[in-house]
C-alpha cells in the first residue's frame, strides 16, 4: 500500500473531504478524485500503477519529468510524484489541466 503526502492543506482537504471536494470542483471532479486517491491507497506501487493503468496513471515529460498524471475529468488530471524514501510514499502535487 502507498502512503499518501500533500503538496497542501487544501489538496488534503479535498482529498479527505468529499463535500469540501464538491464544493470546490464540483460533483464529478469530486468522485473521481476520490476514486483516485483510494486506487493510490490501495496500489502497491506507482510502477504497478503505470503497468496496469490504474487511472491511465502515466509519467509525464519534460517540465514535469518524475510526475504522473491520472485522469480525472477532462482535461483535469491528478498530478503526482515518489518522494524518495525506502518506504512507498506518494505526493498529490495538484489538480490541474496542464494542456494549456
Amino acid at each position: 500500500m502507498l502512503d499518501i503526502e500533500y503538496k497542501n492543506k487544501d489538496i488534503e482537504k479535498a482529498a479527505n473531504d468529499y463535500s469540501f471536494a464538491r464544493r470546490k470542483y464540483g460533483e464529478i471532479r469530486a468522485e473521481l478524485l476520490h476514486k483516485r486517491i483510494d486506487q493510490i491507497r490501495a496500489a502497491d506501487s506507482v510502477a504497478m500503477m503505470v503497468q496496469c493503468r490504474i487511472g491511465r496513471c502515466h509519467p509525464l515529460s519534460q517540465d514535469r519529468k518524475g510526475t504522473y498524471a491520472l485522469d480525472l475529468d477532462q482535461p483535469y488530471r491528478l498530478i503526482i510524484e515518489e518522494t524518495e524514501t525506502s518506504i512507498q510514499i506518494v505526493r498529490v502535487l495538484e489538480i490541474t489541466n496542464y494542456h494549456v
